[in-house]
């Protein structure tokens, strides 16, 4: 049964992805709405197959792409999912329930990542993320172009069913893209004023392992959780350094 519903993504080489992710909702979905940044591969083309209304735009950052999804979406409600994430068969139910009783504005739903081969019980989770809301409750992205955040105005509850995220093909792409988002995280705290400390250096890559290792208790998921908590350390120290070069480069500019 098709609902009042939008299904709403931006997209980028998305060839490999996207056919699951659209597959898993294209029953319930009466739009499909997608912003690609100028493809090279078939996303495009996969996304018209299943009936997607395609914009090719300019990469603005995360937050502005997505904000730039919401004015043309023409459905009461909107799903926002990226292109690795698949809903679940037990979530699909509960969005339909949801959006038939409408008894909230929004709804989280709880990611859960497939890494290395096989899903994270502990790590990354609970990983609640806003995604299902109601167009008229003026849904807007805010935050950073890199940790953006969807927001509403009206009442927030949250559904039990997985939204499967494959986010890393394996254990390369994984470290390849936290150093990528450490100098992203870098070049904005630079732009937003924040200057380098060697304090936080010191002490933020230890915290960041040890929340995800132990508070998080990733260790009970073996080897994997052991590679995601480092990688934690690996980027918050990364986007220090990172922090640390772009401020002496200001300095030497400025001599």
């Amino acid at each position: 049964m098709k609902l009042p519903l939008t299904v709403a993504l931006i997209t980028y080489n998305e060839e490999e992805n996207l056919p699951r992710t659209l597959e898993a909702i294209k029953d319930i979905a009466s739009e499909i709405v997608i912003i690609d940044s100028h493809s090279k591969d078939k996303t495009v083309e996969i996304a018209k197959i299943y009936g997607a209304r395609v914009f090719i735009e300019n990469w603005k950052g995360f937050r502005d792409q997505k904000n730039s999804l919401i004015e043309k979406c023409t459905q009461k409600w909107i799903l926002f999912l990226d292109a690795d994430e698949v809903v679940s068969e037990e979530l699909k139910r509960e969005i339909t329930e949801a959006i038939t009783s409408e008894k909230a504005d929004g709804f989280m739903l709880n990611r859960k990542t497939f890494y290395a081969g096989k899903f994270l019980n502990h790590v990354w989770q609970p990983d609640w993320v806003l995604r299902l809301v109601k167009k008229e409750s003026n849904p807007r992205w805010e935050g950073g172009n890199i940790h953006e955040y969807l927001v509403i105005d009206g009442k927030v509850k949250k559904l039990n069913g997985y939204l499967f995220h494959y986010t890393y093909k394996n254990i390369y792409e994984h470290y390849q893209k936290s150093i990528k988002y450490a100098k992203l995280s870098a070049e904005e705290m630079y732009r937003n004023g924040k200057r380098f400390k060697i304090h936080k250096l010191l002490l933020n890559p230890t915290w960041a392992f040890i929340k995800q290792y132990f508070i998080q208790m990733g260790f009970l998921d073996g080897i994997r959780g052991l590679s995601v908590s480092f990688s934690y350390f690996v980027s918050t120290f990364l986007k220090y350094l990172f922090l640390w070069e772009l401020s002496i480069r200001r300095n030497k500019c400025q001599q």
